[in-house]
């Protein structure tokens, strides 16, 4: 255990890391319209500068956990960072729609090491309340992306231009690169020395498990699902899954120990994650974006109406993580996303005579105020009741479905929405985040065990407690970020 110097060095390192991937996240949304005025593509590039980093980085979490785990997390770190700050750049000077989309691309293989990563090293670092403290602070201090986000890009884009929307992301990767050389030696855990070993099998076959799929559902919203390159894509994909999950049952040294999933909440909190980050993602996409089609108001004005979110999450995050760390996590996982489903509840109310800080701004407060609530305790239970050893593939288990439930969610808002962000398909995708978020909140309260606490009592190798015995007992929790967790 780092000493209490070297704890916040670990934090401080995390949240930057982390802050990249979210910043990116955050900053790209409010230049979409820009992008596809001088690139020309319409809904179909923006769609895919989102879902190009989305399908890559979904894809290759399970992997970047797994290399986290195995060669160290520092180590990891440091390549996604140098990778993310050169794809970067060659996304700010990208001269066509298809290299641009391949640049984002690229970023998403890069970006898939940094959250993992992060949160491993806060894992091996912190344990218990002291755990679910430090991810409240890393969920409210990561959150600052996406305030800085929107302000910059909007900003960026109405002065300068889009291209500096990619290019600005460099300055925090070398702010992080430097702190990191102040990190104390046990920060560096992982199997680096210890007779590292690769699942490159289950590697391989989980990258196209994940991407077939996700490939398939983003194009047959364009060209059609019966299109032969469509189903190929998809049955190469579930294949690839089914094949995955039998090779990581037969091998000596899985990348993804299914063992985890025996743990309740971890399954649990996994299965939440999916309503939630699916809705948060399709409501993060739309809002902006309606602000600027629907109101037709300037980029600067969709990065403004964002601004309560996350100054809710750095006001409150920190407590909500400390009071989680006390009371457990199921009942702020099942209150926080049923406001959150309020606040986009509150958004029927955009009209045709739109008025953002009337029908957008108390309905954004709300969702600020619901995810809040929601992810810290979330991030915890994920991450808690799992050995540190394995805290760099608990962590990307769930980035990588909170991750693939966004992208799946991205690629049916054509759909939902009706083909024209109007007002009526705007409605219609505020409903369809209400629900999925009250799901979720379903799901955290009657299957997440009552006295759950985020401090493991078992020890790390003792068998997962049955549904009966661990309502008596103070099992362990976590749960992701994100990015947001991003």
């Amino acid at each position: 255990m780092a000493n209490r110097s070297g704890e916040r060095v670990v934090l401080v390192v995390a949240i930057l890391a982390s802050f990249v991937a979210f910043l990116d996240g955050s900053i790209v949304t409010v230049a979409l319209p820009a992008i596809a005025r001088d690139l020309g593509g319409g809904v179909t590039l923006q769609a895919w500068v989102v879902d190009g980093y989305l399908l890559t980085l979904g894809s290759l979490m399970l992997v970047a956990g797994s290399l986290s785990d195995t060669f160290g997390r520092v180590r990891i770190l440091r390549i996604g960072l140098a990778g993310f700050a050169a794809t970067s750049i060659l996304a700010a000077v990208a001269p066509s729609a298809g290299l641009l989309i391949a640049a984002r691309a690229l970023q998403g293989v890069s970006g898939a090491l940094l959250v993992p990563s992060s949160l491993a090293v806060i894992t091996a670092t912190f344990s218990g309340a002291a755990l679910a403290r430090a991810i409240g602070t890393w969920t409210a201090w990561t959150g600052v992306a996406f305030l800085i986000g929107p302000l910059a890009g909007g900003g960026l884009v109405d002065t300068v231009g889009w291209r500096w929307v990619f290019g600005i992301v460099v300055v925090p990767v070398v702010v992080t690169l430097v702190v990191m050389g102040r990190l104390p030696g046990d920060a560096h855990r992982g199997g680096a020395g210890t007779g590292a070993h690769v699942d490159v099998p289950g590697a391989v076959l989980a990258a196209l498990g994940l991407a077939g799929p996700v490939f398939a559902l983003i194009e047959g919203q364009r060209i059609g699902f019966d299109d032969p390159f469509v189903l190929t894509a998809l049955v190469a994909g579930v294949a690839c899954l089914v094949a995955f999950v039998w090779w990581e049952r037969r091998t000596t040294q899985p990348m993804l120990p299914l063992r985890l999933f025996s743990v309740r909440a971890f399954s649990v909190s996994n299965l939440a994650t999916v309503g939630i980050y699916a809705s948060v993602s399709l409501g993060t996409l739309v809002i902006p974006l309606a602000v600027q089609e629907i109101g037709h108001l300037p980029a600067t004005v969709s990065g403004l109406i964002t601004l309560p979110t996350t100054v809710v999450s750095l006001l409150l995050s920190s407590r909500v993580g400390a009071l989680a760390g006390r009371f457990g996590p199921r009942p702020f996982m099942a209150v926080g996303p049923l406001i959150t489903a309020a606040g986009f509840l509150w958004m029927l109310t955009v009209s045709t005579d739109f008025d953002p800080w009337l029908q957008i701004l108390p309905g954004v407060t709300l969702f600020g105020l619901g995810m809040t609530i929601t992810v810290t305790p979330l991030t915890s239970t994920v991450l808690g009741q799992i050995d540190p050893s394995e805290a760099g593939i608990a962590s990307a288990v769930n980035n990588a479905i909170s991750r693939v439930a966004g992208l799946v969610a991205i690629a049916f808002v054509g759909v939902i929405a009706g083909g024209v962000l109007d007002v009526p398909g705007f409605h219609r995708v505020v409903i369809v985040v209400a629900v999925l978020l009250v799901i979720s909140a379903a799901v955290s309260f009657f299957g997440l065990p009552r006295g759950l606490m985020a401090e493991r009592t078992t020890p790390p190798t003792a068998p997962a407690p049955s549904p009966s015995s661990s309502s008596s007992s103070s099992s362990s929790s976590s749960s992701s970020s994100s990015s947001t967790k991003g």
